[in-house]
């Protein structure tokens, strides 16, 4: 049996103990045993929380150790992995200290606030020979991962033109203001652009280059609530993103891509994914039905029950690489959109 324990029971730590608890009633050999806030309240499955993706509900934290110290609770515990679903400022610092203390790690996106950070997470997993990884999403979404077998297959020839799109509402619901904060979230930028700049890595390898138009309108210290981004690349296929989390009213979320090759284009709108191939109908591919969380979280325990450091499909070099990635997006927005090499 696995045992393992999620560390921030905010919006996303009560996806992934929903996760885990579903595992559970499936019975599966992973068990969660304990999990982990600074914020005693949230350790209450009752404690609204907010978050613009739907938490899990109907919890039931009654049968589980609850902590306020991580720290205490790897000294008190005996765990297979931890779940990270902190704040991106204390990614590195949490996963570094369970690294140290044996214990496997998945660790919610972005990987860190910095590429020192991030080396030095990849430094902990290789000493402690441990699983390390970084919980990108979308690698694992089953539309995305279509769109990424019709980029490698070539089934629909080559890459034109790729249109990525994320929206929503102010994280204003964020535990104490820290998404806002641009120190410890990095801001739109680094919270929820990551996932398409992840995706994009992913999808086509880093660009030669970036250039990227930011504007704030609420979040503190510099950084960024809406940005578009164009990536460049040296067979000119014409690349963008755009990310905006100060959409008003009732619209919810949405995550948007349309990519066009030369023989079909392949789009995923707010009412599903249908591609278009060139000479024939349109039509909607089938694909599994559950969602990235779920499918990243049974990729994790698949990795440890085979007792191997590091995920095929998530790699820490490719993780690094979309903080490296993102980063530059960063200075380029500071400089106006300037054109900046990777």
């Amino acid at each position: 049996m696995f045992k393992v324990a999620v560390i921030g029971i905010g919006s996303m730590g009560r996806g992934h103990v929903g996760v885990y608890e579903r595992l559970m009633a499936q019975g599966s050999d992973v068990e969660l045993v304990a999990i982990c806030d600074i914020d005693a309240a949230k350790l209450e499955a009752t404690t609204e929380v907010g978050g613009n993706i739907n938490s899990a509900s109907g919890l039931d934290f009654s049968r589980l150790r609850k902590y306020t110290d991580y720290r205490k609770m790897l000294a008190d515990e005996q765990l297979d992995w931890v779940d990270i679903a902190l704040p991106t400022h204390l990614h590195a610092e949490a996963a570094i200290a369970a690294l140290d203390a044996g214990v496997a790690v998945l660790c919610e996106k972005p990987m860190a606030r910095s590429v020192e950070q991030c080396d030095a997470m990849i430094a902990a997993a290789r000493r402690a020979g441990k699983p390390l990884m970084i919980a990108q999403c979308l690698r694992f979404w089953p539309a995305y991962e279509y769109l990424k077998s019709c980029v490698d297959d070539g089934r629909y020839g080559d890459v034109v033109s790729a249109y990525f799109f994320r929206g929503g509402s102010t994280p204003r619901w964020s535990w104490d203001g820290w998404l806002t904060d641009f120190a410890r979230s990095g801001g739109v930028l680094l919270d929820q652009h990551v996932h398409d700049v992840d995706t994009i890595q992913w999808l086509f390898g880093a660009p030669r280059a970036v250039s990227t138009l930011g504007r704030n309108v609420l979040t503190n210290g510099g950084g960024y609530d809406a940005v578009s981004t164009h990536y460049h690349y040296a067979d000119g296929k014409v690349v963008c993103a755009q990310d905006d989390w100060t959409i008003n009213g009732d619209f919810g979320f949405s995550m948007i891509f349309r990519v066009n090759f030369t023989r079909g284009m392949v789009q995923l709108s707010d009412d599903g994914l249908r591609v278009y191939p060139v000479g024939a109908a349109s039509f909607t591919p089938e694909l599994c039905a559950d969602d990235g969380y779920y499918r990243e979280i049974c990729a994790f325990r698949e990795l440890v029950a085979r007792g191997e450091t590091e995920s095929a499909v998530a790699p820490l070099a490719g993780t690094r690489e979309t903080i490296v990635i993102a980063l530059r997006e960063q200075a380029s927005a500071d400089q106006g959109g300037a054109v900046l090499e990777l």
